[in-house]
């Protein structure tokens, strides 16, 4: 199988969930994340606002900004092919939809943080393997984007069990995250990845 075939499988899977499931699954995984001491540790928090049946997000965003962490989420630049991050104050006011409809900090609201200042990153993807391997949508902004953060930073991903996969194909350029949490299990790579 290519990735293109995955990629198009696995979304064409989490397109089947219905609105109940994708609101409880979500509530499980969301539940495991608050929880890990890496996101209670951490000052400064990069998320991403929730498209198209992925984990929802809003619990996650609106627990980082009453527990007066920083909330950053991306801006696309889709002409330098790059991720700015972005300081969210107020949710989900500051934000607007953006370059795919995903909504992102308004160009009124934009407060560029350096990449090196978050702690943690929660990295959408399609498809993940047991290794912290990671499938993304094929734009490589986020490929693009981690390799600026500190290697203190840690990435994280929130996954269904059904977008968990034995190989997801991944590129050398392609940066596995530290942590994977799905509503069964809480799965740890960094010491793998040494």
């Amino acid at each position: 199988m290519s990735k293109l075939e995955l990629r198009k499988q696995v979304i064409a899977q989490r397109n089947t969930l219905t609105k109940q499931n994708l609101q409880d699954l979500s509530t499980a995984i969301v539940t495991k994340f608050l929880d890990l001491p890496e996101y209670r540790q951490a000052a400064t928090v990069m998320a991403y606002a929730d498209f198209r049946n992925e984990v929802q997000t809003a619990q996650i965003l609106e627990n980082t900004l009453r527990q007066n962490k920083r909330l950053v989420l991306p801006v696309t630049d889709v002409s330098h092919k790059k991720l700015i991050p972005s300081q969210v104050l107020h949710y989900p006011q500051d934000l607007t939809p953006g370059t795919w409809g995903i909504l992102e900090p308004s160009s009124q609201c934009m407060r560029p943080v350096d990449p090196r200042e978050i702690d943690l990153v929660i990295v959408p993807g399609v498809a993940f393997d047991t290794m912290g391997n990671r499938l993304g949508y094929g734009g490589g902004f986020y490929d693009r984007f981690l390799p600026c953060t500190s290697e203190n930073t840690t990435l994280v991903a929130l996954a269904f069990e059904l977008q968990v996969r034995s190989d997801v194909y991944p590129g050398e350029h392609d940066v596995p995250v530290h942590i994977l949490v799905t509503e069964e299990r809480v799965l740890h790579f960094r010491n793998n990845q040494q």
